[in-house]
């Protein structure tokens, strides 16, 4: 049974991962950070089954910014393959926390690194790379081969994780790779991501438990997929014969004003009656056309997109109402 460890297993990409992993016949551990809330409500379906949890899901408490508790997991499971996904990963909150930001995002994968190095056995290593590494392309759409342009403290973090990736895989033989992730969502995105935030305003003003939607600039465009298909690259990458790097992304361009619309379309209702601009929500600097290019994953690893733009609005909204309808 192969062994996987998951850093941020918690997180929207590690809950699919770990049943995408299950499901591949895995054992699977992942990190969790010890705070007062208990609540990991993305893994309640694992966490909660006994024929799962402590048998074949195994979670262990360790921060990125404390290398003992890591070095400790690290040795006591032995992982064939890591996949490090935690980090800060929220952009207009980089601006406010910059040094955290950094702190995990960018010295916690070194610090990752240097024990993966060091271990007996090195095992396989992905590491979740982002597009906002690219911040101001000269070129669109990007592959990788397109220069990083970081605008915001979090793509530079993650410049700085994904060139070290690298230089440690060419330098120390590492078998690590980076998957630059575009931007993906699901029902079980973050709560202060732009995509939820719309689809759970527009199930809750359906309901009446909300009047209006409140939005800073919404003809930013992003390149966005479903993440259940970007957990799978990930996957892909690890089992390739050969580290490398890919661009996960659908090649196609939507913005936020596309899914407002989206979203009240499933609902019934009219945006307009709805949406108000709210200058507080406006991001000091705004990535613009940031759409990938994935033929390379396409070629090497089979992979692509399976789920449209249209299907992943509509399947967030309608998560949303029935989360919601359950409170009532």
């Amino acid at each position: 049974m192969p062994r996987a460890l998951i850093t941020g297993i918690t997180g929207q990409d590690g809950s699919y991962l770990s049943e995408l992993l299950l499901e591949k016949g895995y054992e699977v551990h992942g990190t969790v950070r010890r705070t007062s809330a208990l609540g990991r409500s993305r893994l309640d379906h694992l966490y909660n089954n006994p024929a799962i949890y402590n048998q074949r899901l195994f979670l262990h408490y360790a921060e990125l910014d404390d290398p003992t508790t890591l070095r400790r997991v690290l040795t006591k499971v032995a992982p064939d393959e890591i996949y490090h996904l935690a980090g800060q990963s929220h952009v207009g909150l980089s601006f406010e926390i910059p040094e955290s930001t950094c702190e995990m995002t960018a010295m916690g994968t070194l610090r990752l690194l240097e024990m993966v190095r060091d271990l007996p056995k090195a095992p396989r290593l992905f590491h979740a790379a982002s597009s906002e590494m690219f911040g101001e392309p000269r070129t669109v759409p990007q592959d990788e081969e397109t220069p990083f342009a970081p605008i915001n403290p979090y793509g530079c973090a993650k410049a700085f994780a994904t060139q070290m990736v690298t230089i440690y895989r060419r330098t120390f033989g590492l078998f690590a790779c980076n998957g630059i992730m575009f931007n993906h969502e699901s029902p079980r995105r973050g709560e202060n991501f732009v995509t939820r935030k719309i689809c759970r305003a527009a199930a809750a003003i359906k309901l009446g438990q909300q009047s209006e939607l409140l939005l800073g600039d919404t003809s930013a465009h992003r390149d966005w997929g479903h993440a259940r298909d970007y957990v799978r690259g990930m996957w892909l990458t690890l089992q390739h014969r050969e580290p490398s790097d890919f661009v996960f992304a659908t090649g196609q361009l939507h913005s936020v004003q596309e899914v407002v619309e989206l979203a009240f379309e499933t609902v019934g209702l009219d945006w307009r009656s709805h949406l108000k601009r709210d200058p507080r929500f406006l991001r000091p600097a705004e990535p613009q056309r940031l759409v990938g290019n994935p033929a390379k994953a396409k070629r090497q690893l089979g992979w692509e997109a399976q789920t449209a733009f249209r299907d992943l609005i509509r399947e967030m909204t309608e998560a949303e109402l029935t989360l919601l309808s359950a409170k009532t």
